[in-house]
């Protein structure tokens, strides 16, 4: 299911980056990493069962006037998401892995996956990606990061170690000049 009528092109006709999130359960998290993938260009995957309806005004909210803007697809479960990805190349951010996130070399192309807030990935997932399981490192008596902070944090150091790929480098003054 795709929302705004948008059909991302197939997985080999344009470079970006794909933020996943598995089974989301807060909405204004949804939303705050929708405006994030705006921002950058990447595209969104929901994976359900989806903690509350796409419509709703936390989440539109947090993603303010640009969740229209948002290339973003839904999967009915996680065998979806595999079959209309195949061969794509999956991250999993998770406390549980023994790797940091900067420590792995990213492709423009390539899938960030994140769990859902009270949980996180199922481990029946990771068990199957030990080898692209990432990890935040933080104080080992914090359970987690929020979730649009982890995504920001992980998708930034992508979108770095790709040279920032068709993002505006530089900004200007408004109303005065440099």
């Amino acid at each position: 299911m795709l929302l705004s009528g948008v059909q991302p092109l197939p997985y080999d006709q344009e470079r970006k980056m794909n933020i996943v999130l598995h089974e989301p359960e807060i909405p204004a998290n949804t939303g705050n990493i929708g405006r994030t993938c705006v921002a950058t260009g990447s595209r969104l995957h929901l994976i359900q069962p989806l903690g509350f309806c796409l419509e709703e005004k936390q989440l539109r909210r947090a993603g303010l006037d640009y969740w229209k803007d948002l290339d973003v697809t839904v999967y009915q479960n996680f065998e979806e998401f595999l079959e209309r990805n195949a061969g794509a190349r999956i991250y999993m951010a998770t406390t549980k892995a023994k790797q940091i996130y900067s420590e792995v070399s990213y492709q423009a192309d390539d899938y960030i996956m994140f769990g859902k807030e009270s949980a996180g990935i199922p481990e029946e997932i990771l068990v199957n990606y030990k080898e692209t399981c990432i990890r935040i490192p933080m104080k080992s008596n914090i359970r987690s990061l929020n979730l649009s902070n982890s995504v920001a944090v992980v998708l930034y150091e992508a979108l770095r170690q790709t040279k920032f790929e068709q993002m505006q480098l530089t900004g200007e003054l408004h109303r005065l000049h440099w």
